[in-house]
């Protein structure tokens, strides 16, 4: 022990530096371990080499230990983000840390995580690294890679998913593997694709794309948008085995954009056709895009053999595209027609069609050659009125020769329309402004006569009722004269009319223009006053003053040499004033008729609407008129030098008399069959409304008694639509048809008067199948025709060709709906005009009769006829028949349309597929005949 203590003492001051070197150490380790022991990291989740790979994070920089030794002192740990429990003062502080271990990856690590599901079991080979997924609906995901499948198996070696089929014990297939990348989806028989590379390989493999279904007996798929099929073949039928396709051994699909094969042919029911193509290129892009449109074959007996619609589309901007479509006929005729469209959404939207018609009728150097040159323009435009506030421009303009209708080829619905129309109209709103602008410009044409009647322009200003009594800030009940109004309502337009019939006028166009040329303005200030009802009584005082501006004045004299009546035109600047009073007042009385309280009818209400006026109009026209004889008998005609002008004659004469109307509703109540509530009724309009109208004149010395306007409409148990109106005339005529001053109720005590003219006329509709779901068809047939606003995936109107719904009036078979069993649509027309007859030897009864039908009958499910026609009862004359049948045959579709009878026949066969993507790869058979 002496000797231990005694070595300690020698040693002591030899190691002393060392052992405190050595204890210093240890102490800082010691403090490093307390300060820093809860700022270490580390690692949160297992690492597993099979289904991913560790990847360290990011981090800006890296703090010192000394950085974290906050008052706060509690630290949650969540991952590698690091925050404060306690909420501090300011905004807490997030630190990121970083491992500065470096961990190193396996070189068969993925690069995403793998999402796993088993609905059985999963099996894990951990020596041969593989795993094992079982179930009716096994998955994995990775990145976009999709697969479900009854069995999945993972290589991990390889990186390679495989998936097969799995059978019951029956031999049933349990479930397909299914594969989704991006917009790629497929079903196979058996999936094996590269997780690293997304290469991959299928067996019996369907997909879809687009409008397209593919099938193929392997595909190989090289990336995410391009695969390569051997034994394919691709239809628009879903079937497994589709009524019809493409057969191809070699194909390569672009995804979403074209398919391109080696040498094709077609399957029909899979039966191949000995119909060889060397290659195919199939566009399955959506959406717009150029290309040519693809034509049919057709004949016609006076223009021989063609080829219709050949022609091409083509998309010039986002906001334009155009399409030029031809048709070549045999014996030298031709038609061309140019339709661009232009579209901007929230703005305005519109479309060009001009169509230029040329046909050779037999042959050059016959006595009967003949050759016809005609042209059609059509134009429309539509604005979105939030575009503009207060401003709108629309167009609607349809004009052009007047043989082109009747020259159109298999068109009986052209063929037979003789009047054109058209109008462009400009107006514009002021905003807290109480007036308003409209210009316009009008076309009408009638075919028959040939004359084509043009307005351009015309201009309507109207200035809103003003009240200039009315203090501007009221207080109270305002006086009666504080309700006085005064308006404005202006229109000024010029007319001109001609005709391209070189036999009805030889002048040309610009000289018919120049000397047919009339303008002219009507001016009308309205003053009313509105004062407060009297019990039931509403009167209203009213003055009115109308002025109108002419260009001509018409003098009509007889010739005795000649025997016949000459007029004289007179141009300059003329007016012409007119002025009124009056007041009116007007009530209503109602009336009820009950029956008993079994009964069916319950009620019936009449509801009656009386209507009284006193007016008085000053003779300031009477200057204006003139009589001259009319006729070899010495007859005299009484008439106004503006007769024939732009807006009329001011009629002559005073007049202080009464206005007089009444008009009459009546509804019947009955019980609702089809409600079981106890008091369930129904409301039936028997007659919407019955009215007649007229007045007489105190101060006339002859005709105190005007005519009589008589009206009457009614939709009787919503089904019949009838109208009617008349003119009836209580003055007797002489053996010229001359108004006599004698009252023909002392002739005819029993009438209402001497018919002068008027017409009636009855639609009805009848269909059978389910009300509901007969609407909600309607409605979409509807948005098929007139178009949506726009397509959200291609920024243009859903109707890709303006002239479809044309195609559709003229071949309805190919636009059938078969969930109508039948239905009949009928109206009738008929009309009376008397008019003075051109020699002014008396007047005449011009009748006017005609009927229209069309249905359609269901005769199976997937069969149906249609039938429509026209026919003028007074010229006995069948304008139109045709017949249609239509067969829905799944994938394709069928129709047949026969016009037997009338001056147009012809019928056309049509066998095509139902996609729009193959609208143009049809059967196409037309035969069109011409009577003259």
């Amino acid at each position: 022990m002496i000797n231990f203590a005694a070595t300690a003492m020698n040693n002591y001051n030899k190691g002393k530096a060392k052992y405190i070197l050595a204890s210093s150490t240890v102490l800082l380790l010691i403090a490093i371990t307390l300060i820093c022991g809860q700022t270490g990291y580390a690692l949160n989740h297992f690492y597993k080499s099979l289904t991913g790979t560790y990847k360290i994070p990011v981090v800006a920089s890296v703090k010192r230990c000394n950085d974290y030794l906050l008052p706060q002192r509690v630290l949650l740990r969540s991952k590698n983000i690091i925050t404060d429990s306690i909420p501090p003062a300011e905004a807490p502080v997030i630190q990121r840390k970083i491992d500065t271990i470096d961990v190193r990856t396996s070189k068969d690590s993925l690069d995403a995580p793998v999402f796993y599901h088993a609905d059985d079991s999963m099996v894990l080979d951990v020596p041969g690294k593989k795993i094992y997924l079982y179930g009716k609906k096994a998955s994995t995901k990775y990145n976009d890679n999709e697969l479900i499948a009854p069995g999945i198996e993972f290589d991990q070696s390889t990186s390679l998913v495989t998936a097969t089929i799995k059978k019951d014990s029956l031999g049933h297939v349990i479930s397909f593997p299914t594969f989704n990348q991006g917009e790629f989806k497929s079903i196979s028989d058996t999936i094996q694709f590269n997780m690293k590379t997304g290469k991959g390989l299928t067996k019996g493999t369907y997909t879809k794309q687009g409008e397209m279904f593919v099938y193929g007996e392997k595909i190989k798929k090289v990336d995410a948008s391009v695969f390569y099929t051997k034994n394919g073949r691709f239809t628009t039928c879903n079937l497994d085995t589709p009524h019809f396709s493409f057969v191809s051994r070699k194909i390569k699909f672009i995804n979403k954009k074209m398919a391109i094969t080696g040498p094709v042919h077609p399957e029909i029911e899979g039966i191949p056709l000995p119909v060889y193509l060397p290659f195919g290129i199939y566009p399955l892009s959506q959406g717009r895009h150029s290309g040519l449109l693809a034509p049919a074959f057709s004949s016609n007996e006076q223009m021989g053999l063609s080829l219709e619609g050949l022609g091409y589309y083509k998309v010039l901007s986002d906001n334009w595209d155009i399409t030029l479509r031809g048709t070549l006929y045999s014996y030298g005729g031709w038609t061309m027609s140019v339709t661009p469209r232009y579209y901007k959404r929230y703005r305005y939207s519109g479309n060009f069609a001009v169509d230029y018609q040329r046909f050779k009728y037999n042959f050059k150097g016959d006595p009967d050659f003949t050759s016809n040159k005609t042209i059609n323009i059509r134009w429309s435009h539509s604005a979105d009125s939030k575009a503009r506030p207060g401003v709108t421009f629309s167009a609607n303009v349809n004009a052009g020769s007047s043989k082109f209708n009747s020259l159109v080829p298999n068109s009986p619905t052209r063929n037979f329309s003789n009047n054109l129309y058209s109008t462009i109209q400009y107006s514009k709103t002021w905003k807290d402004k109480p007036y308003n602008i409209a210009l316009s410009a009008n076309h009408n044409q009638n075919t028959i006569t040939k004359i084509i009647n043009v307005t351009l322009p015309e201009l309507t200003f109207n200035l809103n009722t003003q009240y200039p009594f009315r203090k501007k800030e009221s207080v109270g009940t305002p006086k009666w004269y504080e309700n006085i109004g005064i308006a404005l309502n202006t229109n000024a337009k010029s007319l001109t009319y001609f005709t391209d019939d070189e036999t009805i006028n030889r002048a040309s166009i610009g000289t018919q223009i120049t000397n047919n040329l009339q303008w002219g303005a009507n001016h009308n200030v309205p003053i009313s006053l509105s004062l407060p009802p009297l019990g039931a009584l509403q009167i209203s005082p009213s003055v009115s003053y109308t002025e109108r501006w002419y260009q001509k004045k018409f003098i009509r004299r007889w010739n005795d040499v000649n025997e016949k009546i000459d007029t004289a035109i007179s141009k300059g600047f003329y007016s012409a004033r007119e002025m009124s009073f009056g007041m009116g007042m007007s009530t209503r009385i109602f009336g009820m008729f009950g029956f008993k309280k079994k009964s069916k009818i319950q009620a019936i209400r009449h509801e009656i609407r009386p209507s009284l006026g006193m007016s008085y109009k000053p003779d300031m026209n009477g200057h204006s008129y003139y009589s001259t004889q009319i006729d070899t008998s010495g007859r005299f005609g009484r008439f106004s030098v503006y007769d024939g002008s732009l807006f009329g004659a001011f009629g002559e004469g005073k007049f202080g008399g009464l206005n007089f109307g009444i008009d009459n509703n009546i509804q019947m109540k009955v019980r609702n069959k089809k409600d079981t509530a106890a008091d369930a009724s129904k409301k039936i309009t028997l007659i919407d409304g019955l009215s007649i109208s007229g007045n007489y004149n105190f101060l006339a010395d002859s005709f105190r008694l005007s005519t009589f306007s008589l009206s009457a409409r009614t939709n009787l148990f919503d089904k019949f639509n009838i109208t009617a109106n008349a003119t009836l005339d209580p003055y007797d005529v002489d053996e010229f048809g001359e108004r006599t001053k004698q009252l023909i109720w002392k002739r005819k005590w029993a009438t209402l008067g001497r018919f002068l003219g008027g017409g009636v006329s009855m639609n009805t509709r009848f269909q059978g199948g389910s009300k509901k779901g007969d609407k909600k068809k309607d409605r979409q047939q509807q948005q098929q025709l007139s178009g949506q606003p726009y397509d959200p995936a291609t920024g243009l109107p859903l109707d890709e060709y303006q002239t479809e719904a044309a195609y559709i009036n003229n071949n309805p078979a190919e636009f059938t709906d078969f969930s109508i069993p039948w239905s009949v649509n009928f109206s009738y027309s008929l009309r009376f005009t008397r008019n003075r007859k051109a020699d002014y030897s008396g007047y005449e009864t011009n009748t006017f009769q005609d009927i229209n039908w069309n249905g359609t009958l269901g005769l199976s499910p997937k069969w149906q006829i249609g039938f429509n026609g026209f026919y003028n009862i007074t010229q006995k004359e069948l304008g139109t028949m045709s017949l249609s049948l239509a067969r829905d045959m799944h994938c394709w579709q069928m129709a047949i349309n026969i016009s037997p009878v009338g001056t147009y026949r012809f019928f056309n066969i049509t066998i095509s597929p139902k996609s729009g993507i193959l609208r143009d790869l049809k059967i196409n058979r037309t035969r069109s005949f011409y009577d003259l």
